[in-house]
């Protein structure tokens, strides 16, 4: 039943700018009948969320028989949601739940009669999956859809598949930014929908900008300084604010509830009793937010309220003149290389700095004072960007699965799908056991997608419960839900000790534990439930212990990927997934073995020890129990390898990319074959460390095959891979049993691939010597291809054997010249030519000319043609 009482809208609107925009809405809502569509464009602060809801309940019954529905609200954050419809049943003078409600994660105010029901997009996103009819829903307002908040995103899509189902659902998309006509194509499909636009309340606002000399982060996220700075400037302008005008309020931007906090506890330092100094982001109590947002008490001190971008656009701050803004902003990133995500600090981006400016202009003439200066303005992105292309997906790709879109297709959505964070997203549901290979939902994604955690800590409640109640009762069967429920609450841990900040919470009784008690409550009535299949955890190792129910343990069943081994001290920790990570310096943790890590970001400096990632939150885990949490990502596997010259094999067991133990084994002749090829095809024939003369036996059959081609050989490493089979097989037995690869004749080996009847050719087409009119025979020393390929084969000589020399000795059936280094008596190189007739008539007098003084007793004729060749000198030579 739904209250027939209308909605005094002058009551509700009055004062409110969006008010002036009324006659128009109410017309594009008339146009419409039964469904309408609409967006609605609005600064903030202007009152859409307060006036558009009950204007539309009251269009809504008014359409002749339609049937009475709830106008259903969302909003990006839980303490907005609240504050909405606080605001609203006020207004209309009604109890909160009765005529206006809310709900949120574990918190629900609201009745069958209510007309106007504030909720997040996450839990209608629920109630959607559920039942998508929504029955008993009239209409849809997506409130804040500029801020691209992932749900709000996906529900874009989903409504707009409800709509073509149900005739009478009406929808309106609200945004704070000139972004409407985007939204307007995205929810009208072919015709867009009409925007109902309400300009902003001009009043004046004056724009300083005071710098910080240092900068504004580091690898360790925001520097201290930089948030003492910005507690100087809100305390400095606060006072000045106060001489001149003491009703003025004050607001204070922060990208992060830490800051919040330090920025606060300074400057309740600094000014002691001149002003109310309050906190406002999501870990506040409820009733602490309430109180940040309902402005000044009558003769109450001035209020500087230092907040997150919660009060950005979704929150009204009564009272503000003065806003002070550090231009920081928190946005989701995935970082697929290092498998991490969360929260990271980013420069806030224009638009958002517009909107946090425009909060002290919008009762009248007000200051905003940016912490940066023009230059970083002007460089900063205009607009922020998505979560949905920043996030990770897994959750969302669940949600598509459940709906019958899996990865997004045929949904109409603000912009593609990334494809590559998509994959990945689904890849984990399968591991999960969530989707099928086709991507669709299965009967336990179903489920999971109930559990409003991300999918991979909705497992882990599922299985560590009952892997808990199986060996221990039902009373650590609770540890999961409190571990899950500590995790999903993004509750910081001290020095990364999940643990330990999980035995605070049990042990205490402020408002901080009494939610993340709330929440734990309803995650463990959730897991009771009926369960769908059994547990994917298995059986653990023979001879291993029964699996124990721990903190890490639960961590390790929501992200066996990141189970992390100690590899260096004092805190380096390998993952399983590859990827390393240091501890914060200081941890309690510091020198445990084994951790499961529930959180991971990047970082560099000290934090990071040089790994390029910090630990943020993780609990030490027993090793038996991680080969339970993790078996799948277990794996023995045989390597075989060359090392120091000789074939070794190593039966390893990994965890992910983990080494837990390595054997030596007897290597395989497969192996063998496989290690020796691969590193012959990394080192070449060098592996073999061949003689000298097994080396030049090579190099002449390399030389035939670079000028004659075949049938002679390929003799270089890609050669004597592709003919391994040949030469090498009857070599591999004695090698896989580890004799050493130099005691290989490589030149012996290689005779198995000289080319029948060709061979008996190989001394005239590349002879070993070459015989000199002196009567030597000299080496030719054939040139190594992979070295120089157009290098040709070298013979040294002494200048004097060659006398009457004037033919160039040729190879390979003459297309290649001899490349002659003529040396001197002592062996020391004079010449080098491949055309002995032309060094004959030409340099050779210069050389006579420079060296027979230096060697008088050998000859030097003028005429070396007509001179016996000889290696003697010119004495011995006469005696002969």
């Amino acid at each position: 039943m739904v209250s027939s009482r209308p909605f005094a809208l002058d009551a509700v609107g009055a004062g409110l700018a969006i008010r002036a925009a009324a006659p128009e809405l109410s017309r594009v809502l008339a146009a419409g009948g039964s469904a309408p569509l609409a967006v609605v464009q609005a600064p903030p602060g202007s009152g859409k969320t307060t006036l558009v809801p009950p204007l539309l309940s009251e269009h809504l019954r008014s359409v002749p028989g339609h049937p009475p529905g709830r106008v259903v609200v969302t909003q990006p954050r839980r303490v907005a949601v609240r504050a909405a419809a606080r605001r609203l049943a006020a207004l209309d003078g009604s109890p909160i739940g009765q005529r206006v409600g809310y709900a949120v994660r574990g918190e629900r105010r609201t009745s069958a009669q209510a007309l106007v029901e504030f909720c997040t997009p996450g839990l209608l996103l629920r109630r959607l999956l559920g039942d998508p009819d929504l029955p008993g829903v009239g209409a849809v307002v997506l409130d804040e859809v500029h801020e691209r908040d992932l749900d709000t995103d996906l529900l874009l899509g989903l409504l707009g598949e409800v709509r073509e189902l149900r005739e009478d659902l009406a929808l309106v998309a609200m945004s704070a930014t000139i972004d409407a006509p985007a939204f307007a194509r995205l929810l009208g499909g072919g015709e867009p929908a009409p925007i109902v636009a309400s300009p902003a309340v001009q009043h004046p606002l004056r724009i300083d900008y005071a710098p910080a000399a240092g900068p504004r982060t580091s690898d360790r996220g925001v520097e201290r300084a930089f948030l003492d700075h910005v507690a100087g400037v809100a305390a400095r302008a606060a006072r000045a604010a106060d001489e001149s005008d003491k009703s003025v309020d004050a607001l204070v931007f922060l990208p992060g509830a830490w800051e919040v906090g330090h920025v606060a506890a300074r400057l309740r330092s600094d000014l002691g009793g001149e002003a109310d100094v309050l906190e406002l982001h999501s870990r506040r109590p409820a009733a602490e937010q309430d109180d940040a947002i309902a402005g000044r008490h009558p003769g109450g001190r001035p209020r500087i309220v230092v907040a997150t971008a919660i009060a950005e656009s979704s929150l009204t701050v009564p009272g503000v003149g003065l806003v002070i803004d550090a231009c920081l902003a928190r946005e989701p990133r995935r970082d697929a290389t290092r498998d991490m995500s969360g929260l990271v600090t980013v420069a806030a981006s224009r638009a958002a700095m517009d909107q946090r400016a425009g909060r002290a202009a919008r009762l009248g003439p007000g200051r905003a004072i940016r912490c940066i200066d023009e230059r970083a303005h002007a460089a900063a992105p205009a607009a922020p960007r998505s979560q949905l292309s920043t996030a990770d997906l897994t959750g969302a790709a669940l949600t598509l699965a459940v709906w019958g879109a899996p990865g997004g297709r045929g949904l109409r959505l603000p912009e593609p799908v990334p494809a590559a964070a998509m994959a990945e997203a689904v890849s984990v549901l399968r591991r999960l056991g969530a989707v099928d290979a086709a991507g669709r939902a299965t009967e336990l994604g179903r489920r999971l997608a109930e559990i409003p955690a991300d999918p991979r800590l909705a497992r882990a409640l599922v299985d560590g419960a009952r892997l808990a109640r199986a060996h221990a009762g039902p009373a650590p069967a609770r540890l999961a839900a409190e571990i899950v429920a500590l995790i999903a609450g993004d509750l910081r841990a001290p020095g990364a000790d999940l643990a330990g900040r999980w035995r605070q919470l049990r042990s205490g009784t402020g408002p901080e534990e009494r939610r993340w008690r709330t929440e734990a409550d309803r995650l463990e009535r959730l897991e009771r439930r009926e369960p769908i299949e059994p547990p994917r955890v298995q059986a653990p190792p023979a001879g291993a212990a029964a699996a124990t129910a721990s903190p890490g343990m639960i961590v390790a069943l929501a992200h066996p990927d990141r189970i992390a081994r100690l590899v260096a001290a004092p805190g380096t920790y390998l993952l399983a997934s590859g990827t390393r990570a240091a501890l914060p310096p200081g941890s309690p943790l510091t020198g445990e073995p084994w951790l499961a890590v529930a959180e991971a970001a990047r970082a560099s400096g000290r934090s990071a020890a040089g790994t390029g990632a910090v630990i943020r939150a993780a609990a030490p885990i027993e090793a038996d129990d991680l080969l339970v949490a993790a078996a799948h990502l277990r794996s023995t596997r045989v390597d075989v390898v060359v090392e120091q010259g000789r074939v070794r094999a190593r039966e390893t067991t990994r965890l992910g990319a983990i080494e837990l133990a390595t054997t030596p084994v007897p290597a395989s002749l497969d192996g063998a074959r496989r290690a020796i090829l691969a590193a012959l095809a990394d080192s070449g024939p060098a592996l073999f460390d061949p003689s000298r003369e097994d080396e030049q036996w090579r190099r002449r059959l390399a030389f035939l095959h670079r000028h004659l081609g075949p049938p002679w050989p390929a003799v270089d490493a890609a050669g004597l891979v592709a003919t391994a089979d040949t030469w090498l097989e009857p070599h591999l037995r004695s090698l896989a049993g580890g004799r050493a690869l130099r005691r290989v004749d490589l030149g012996a080996a290689l005779r198995s691939l000289l080319p029948w009847p060709e061979a008996s050719r190989l001394e005239e087409l590349a002879p070993e010597r070459l015989r000199v009119p002196s009567g030597s025979r000299c080496r030719v020393d054939y040139p190594d291809d992979a070295v120089d390929p157009d290098a040709r084969p070298v013979v040294a000589v002494k200048l004097q054997e060659c006398f009457g020399l004037t033919t160039t000795p040729t190879l390979a059936n003459g297309r290649v010249r001899v490349l002659f280094h003529l040396l001197s008596p002592a062996g020391r190189p004079l010449a080098v030519t491949d055309d002995l007739a032309a060094f004959w008539a030409g340099p050779y007098a210069g050389v006579r000319a420079e060296n027979r003084g230096r060697y008088p007793k050998h000859p030097w004729p003028e005429d070396p043609a007509s001179h016996r060749p000889t290696g003697l000198t010119n004495r011995r030579l006469g005696e002969r």
